[in-house]
């Protein structure tokens, strides 16, 4: 577990600014004006939100990372940071995920990579998600489904609950994809044993089931997804 760096917002708020350096150097407003955000770290950007270079790294710090602040919840926020400025946080490192995933579900989903990257959203989930994404038949998002919120396991998501909305809305294929939170994809014998019913069931039905994908997190050289396709396990 982090170490807390800080304990409320009130002494978050109070954490003493360095010293100004002798030499002339820009604040973080007149670098990104100068040079665009491309010159600007994480912890500038952060910066940019909560208006304390001191508080932003003290965030990071207590977080872990920036990854780690991405996962947090606006309640956790909420213990260091004013409303509109944990707001503005919880926006900020959420946007561009969701934006990435806006622009994969225009592409094909015809692969585990191109499911991952729609799907990418469900790395910022701090519980189990399950969905089905419903495909026309040129293999495109047509819509997504949530089917439960919670633990995932064969009880709680029961093939009638997956099959009715790719046959209610007559798809031409469909693939399940659920995130681990913890970030490691690899599955979890419920996690086999349910993917085995439904590949039985779709196949009895005649129904395209393309993949089932796990999101985690990608870490070093391992990809942050686990495809059952890919592992011949369907």
């Amino acid at each position: 577990m982090p170490h807390h760096i800080f304990q409320s917002e009130s002494e978050l708020q109070n954490i003493p600014e360095a010293a100004p350096e002798a030499s002339r150097s820009f604040s973080v407003s007149e670098k990104l004006a100068r040079y665009g955000s491309s010159a600007l770290s994480g912890a500038e950007h952060l910066t940019l939100l909560v208006g304390r270079k001191s508080v932003a790294l003290a965030l990071i710090r207590h977080f872990g990372s920036l990854k780690g602040l991405a996962r947090a919840s606006f309640q956790e926020l909420r213990q260091f940071l004013p409303r509109r400025q944990a707001e503005s946080v919880v926006a900020a490192l959420s946007i561009s995920v969701i934006a990435e995933t806006e622009h994969a579900r225009s592409e094909q989903l015809d692969n585990p990579e191109s499911i991952y990257q729609a799907c990418a959203d469900m790395k910022l989930f701090s519980q189990e998600v399950l969905r089905v994404i419903l495909l026309d038949t040129r293999y495109r998002h047509s819509s997504t489904v949530e089917i439960t919120k919670g633990t995932i396991n064969e009880s709680l998501a029961h093939p009638r609950d997956i099959f009715r909305p790719v046959i209610g809305q007559s798809a031409y294929a469909f693939v399940l994809v659920h995130n681990h939170p913890s970030g490691n994809p690899a599955p979890s014998e419920a996690d086999i044993r349910l993917t085995s019913r439904l590949a039985e069931g779709a196949r009895i039905l005649q129904i395209n089931m393309l993949d089932h994908v796990i999101v985690g997190q990608s870490f070093e050289n391992r990809p942050g997804y686990f495809s059952f396709k890919e592992a011949g396990l369907i």
